[in-house]
């Protein structure tokens, strides 16, 4: 049986189509997945993430556990609050999940990972953990997340959660958070557009679902969720890379930290060896010319060989089809390619991503 969030009765009143995700019982969308779309593009909408993985690092080792286990550098991170996106890798370079780190203080780091890859990165975790010593892997279970995201989302976040959050949090800067008393206010998000995820106790969530939703938040679920993640040019994790593929090889090699030279990370040896061989496929963006819809695992004819598409849905914001490809390395934007749909050829452009960011067009 699926498990629920705490807020699973607050989506069964708003009529939610709830569906099994990676073993949650979650909502789909409340009515009209484009209309909470262009509500999170305009407005401002709220997400039920709680079926994300925190995990609280703690211990004296934890920073050294970390610059070993993420291919991006933690030592970028002294203010308390500061996040970090970065990719954990196995050795061959792979992608075993992508996470944002927050720093607390010296001796706690959290972390946020996938719903569907909880049991392998746990393990992971606590087996690397192990090695290293020093470094306790504690899943915050207890707690509860909300993302708030739109043009509007801060203001109405203010408005319904009071002067002590608005005091605390409008200072924050983009990928930074705060504690304010039992919330954990942190700029960053999955959307393209401005925000907060707040992480809280589970038996609070409804509450402040609630108040969030009378300021005006209105809700949204994974359907409007995944169109504008895609929009926004931002990796779904066994889509657009997975253990097969390195950050290289998914448009995320700036989250990789090769300075300093001696810091041996998992799986640094292996993009070493990439990088100097070359890369020999990257990941583009798509825009459909004419009717149809891309789709995940489609055929890319490209005239330098042959490549597919990894994520690929409706845009509203531009009302056109998108995707993002996996294709030879020798395709650029601007270039024309072909995407075979049911057996016929279609005409797409290639560009570069995102393809939209802050409710704007960027193609």
């Amino acid at each position: 049986m699926p498990r629920r969030t705490p807020l699973y009765e607050k989506h069964v009143e708003a009529g939610a189509k709830l569906v099994d995700f990676a073993g949650w019982e979650m909502p789909l969308h409340y009515g009209s997945q484009i209309e909470e779309h262009h509500a999170v593009r305009r407005r401002a909408g709220m997400f039920d993430v709680s079926h994300m993985t925190i995990v609280d690092l703690k211990g004296a080792d934890v920073r050294r556990y970390l610059r070993i286990l993420l291919a991006n550098n933690v030592e970028k991170l002294r203010t308390p609050g500061k996040a970090l996106y970065s990719c954990m890798l196995n050795a061959r370079g792979g992608v075993i999940d992508e996470l944002i780190v927050y720093y607390l203080d010296e001796h706690w780091f959290r972390i946020v990972v996938n719903a569907a890859t909880r049991d392998k990165d746990l393990s992971w975790l606590r087996a690397t953990a192990g090695e290293t010593g020093g470094v306790e892997v504690i899943e915050r279970a207890d707690l509860a997340m909300i993302a708030v995201q739109g043009p509007m989302a801060r203001e109405r976040v203010y408005r319904a959660l009071g002067d002590s959050v608005r005091d605390s949090a409008q200072p924050l800067k983009p990928f930074t958070g705060v504690s304010v008393g039992e919330l954990f206010m942190a700029r960053t998000g999955y959307t393209g557009e401005d925000g907060f995820e707040i992480m809280l106790p589970g038996k609070a969530a409804p509450f402040t679902w609630q108040m969030l939703s009378e300021a005006g938040v209105e809700p949204a679920g994974l359907g409007a969720r995944d169109t504008l993640r895609l929009e926004a040019g931002m990796n779904l994790y066994g889509q657009d890379m997975d253990e097969t593929v390195t950050p290289l090889e998914s448009g995320l090699g700036w989250t990789i930290g090769w300075e300093p030279d001696d810091r041996r990370f998992i799986g640094r040896d292996a993009l070493e060896t990439q990088k100097l061989k070359g890369v020999g496929r990257h990941l583009v963006g798509l825009v459909l010319e004419g009717r149809g819809v891309l789709r995940p695992h489609q055929k890319v004819v490209c005239p330098k060989g042959d490549g597919e598409v990894t994520s690929g849905s409706f845009s509203p914001t531009l009302g056109a089809s998108i995707a993002m490809a996996r294709v030879p390395v020798g395709v650029k934007a601007g270039d024309r390619v072909q995407v075979d749909i049911r057996g016929r050829l279609h005409d797409a452009r290639v560009v570069k991503y995102p393809f939209v960011r802050n409710g704007k067009a960027c193609v």
